[in-house]
């Protein structure tokens, strides 16, 4: 069976193919759609994996205890992107949790967005950890450590109890056991795991529908990581991005991760929705999840146009050009 999902033509002729793995579940935990091996193949989450490891910062009285606000909350689960807005809501944050810069683990970095890079490099800025795409993350690994007594210098190893109850609730959510899945570092420093693209679609399934846990506790929590993130979509990644525009649709969770990964889950429909896109690449993350949506006859046409104003089907000269053209093979 062919796992090409894009095709790329210059000039009328094929320049590019790309692979990927596709898994849509509904509630029923069945799979409605599907390309390549979701059953088997280990993917890694990546970032899309933020929303889960947020799980146990949002388990705490952390919120009420430091007054956190609902955008500073959303950081948790952020892969934010360095803009104005995400520069002051970080230091906000890291100024209410009274914790160090220096104790994060994540390596400094520019803000990731042209834009505020240009302006911070032009300020006589330089690179800072808290400027990292996962430091509301990491901000988050910190404060629940100090507040359960764990140690702080070694948070990011696969021993701490903080990232040993992430691979619990990813085994919980995925139903993959843990003993199983893949296990590596992710690029920010801490352990990220790969499970079958099928068991990552079902882990995102259970915050559109959380009473799949037969836990109420959690259920509350899942439910709270989602509403925040629907807050404060453009803290989640940035204004133009995809994440933001999924997210601005009441309708919809979503996360990227990096090298192609994308997460996503529908209220109402009760359908998940996880695609890998083995070259890597996120630039075809807005064309192929507009067509899977249309391809499910999502409702939200709004939702699916405005995915085609991030990415057009059109492959574009650098003055503005069509060239040729991106074909979604599903």
């Amino acid at each position: 069976m062919s796992t090409i999902i894009a095709e790329e033509y210059r000039g009328g002729s094929l320049e590019n193919k790309h692979n990927g793995i596709i898994c849509v579940l509904n509630d029923q935990k069945e799979v409605i759609y599907s390309k390549g091996d979701v059953e088997h193949t280990p993917v890694f989450y990546r970032s899309a994996m933020k929303p889960i490891q947020a799980i146990p910062v949002f388990d705490t009285n952390i919120e009420e205890k430091y007054s956190l606000a609902a955008d500073e909350m959303a950081l948790f689960c952020a892969s934010q992107r360095g803009e104005s807005y995400h520069q002051k809501s970080l230091k906000s944050l890291i100024k209410k949790l009274d914790l160090s810069e220096g104790s994060l683990i994540c390596g400094e970095s520019y803000p990731l967005n042209e834009s505020p890079k240009i302006d911070y490099i032009c300020k006589g800025h330089k690179k800072r950890k808290l400027l990292h795409n996962c430091a509301g993350k990491h901000l988050g690994f910190l404060a629940y450590s100090r507040e359960l007594g764990y140690s702080i210098s070694d948070y990011g190893e696969f021993n701490h109890p903080i990232q040993e109850r992430i691979r619990e609730e990813i085994e919980v959510l995925s139903e993959y056991p843990k003993e199983k899945m893949s296990a590596g570092k992710d690029g920010c420093g801490v352990p990220v795991y790969g499970v079958p693209l099928r068991n990552m679609a079902l882990s995102y399934l259970k915050f559109v529908k959380p009473e799949m846990m037969n836990d109420k506790k959690r259920e509350k929590v899942l439910k709270r990581i989602s509403d925040t993130m629907q807050a404060h979509p453009e803290i989640i990644a940035s204004h133009d991005f995809i994440c933001t525009v999924l997210l601005e649709d009441e309708n919809i969770i979503a996360k990227g991760g990096a090298q192609g990964v994308y997460c996503l889950a529908l209220k109402e429909e009760k359908i998940s929705i996880a695609l890998k896109v083995q070259s890597g690449t996120e630039l075809l993350w807005p064309l192929v999840v507009a067509e899977i949506l249309k391809k499910i006859n999502y409702k939200n046409k709004q939702t699916i146009d405005n995915l085609y104003k991030l990415r057009s089907s059109k492959v574009l000269s650098d003055a503005g050009e069509v060239v040729g053209e991106t074909k979604i093979i599903l």
